[in-house]
């Protein structure tokens, strides 16, 4: 019996370490942003979206999240509509992601983003791999991870947490950040 519980223990820590790592596995300030190109809904309306169309209007906020109309990831869909003002006011976009098949999406996109950013499908996870925005335990799955990307392609901000309830303000700071220090040049 003890024995049994030393290797269960074991095998714990083994699974600790292994999250750690992978957790922390995210894209970090001043590493280039995968370019990508995916259907996305706005609104309900269907279309393609560009990181790189995108990016020559300003910064762009991308945000992966685990599900459409799970618990955690309706909140984050909320706060993120009700800031999208602030976002352009400083010349930014909003854009999440999630391994949700277009036509959930299209309906999230008006129920719980409010029509106010886009929501684009990576069913098959290439997008969230390419980030390494994986959650550790369900890869064809986003973990909740948040970046600000830069105009010129350049991660300036991460922030990975499955709670949604600091994604917007930090990502909102650090674009308002990004912005005082490139107006200042």
């Amino acid at each position: 019996m003890r024995m049994k519980k030393r290797l269960f223990a074991a095998l714990a820590a083994c699974a600790v370490a292994a999250y750690s790592l992978t957790a922390g596995a995210t894209l970090k300030p001043g590493d280039a942003a995968p370019g990508f190109v995916a259907k996305a809904s706005l609104g309900g309306d269907v279309y393609d979206y560009s990181l790189a169309d995108a990016l020559r209007k300003g910064p762009v906020v991308l945000y992966f999240y685990p599900a459409a109309f799970t618990k955690g990831c309706t909140i984050e869909a909320h706060e993120f509509a009700e800031a999208v003002d602030q976002y352009k006011a400083e010349g930014a976009t909003v854009i999440g992601v999630s391994h949700d098949d277009i036509d959930t999406l299209q309906r999230f996109s008006v129920s719980e983003c409010r029509s106010k950013f886009p929501v684009a499908a990576d069913a098959d996870a290439t997008i969230i791999r390419s980030y390494d925005a994986a959650l550790p335990m369900k890869s064809s799955m986003a973990n909740r991870v948040s970046y600000v990307i830069a105009p010129d392609g350049k991660v300036i901000y991460e922030y990975t947490s499955l709670s949604p309830d600091k994604h917007v303000a930090n990502t909102l700071q650090a674009v308002r950040d990004w912005n005082a220090k490139h107006k200042a040049q």
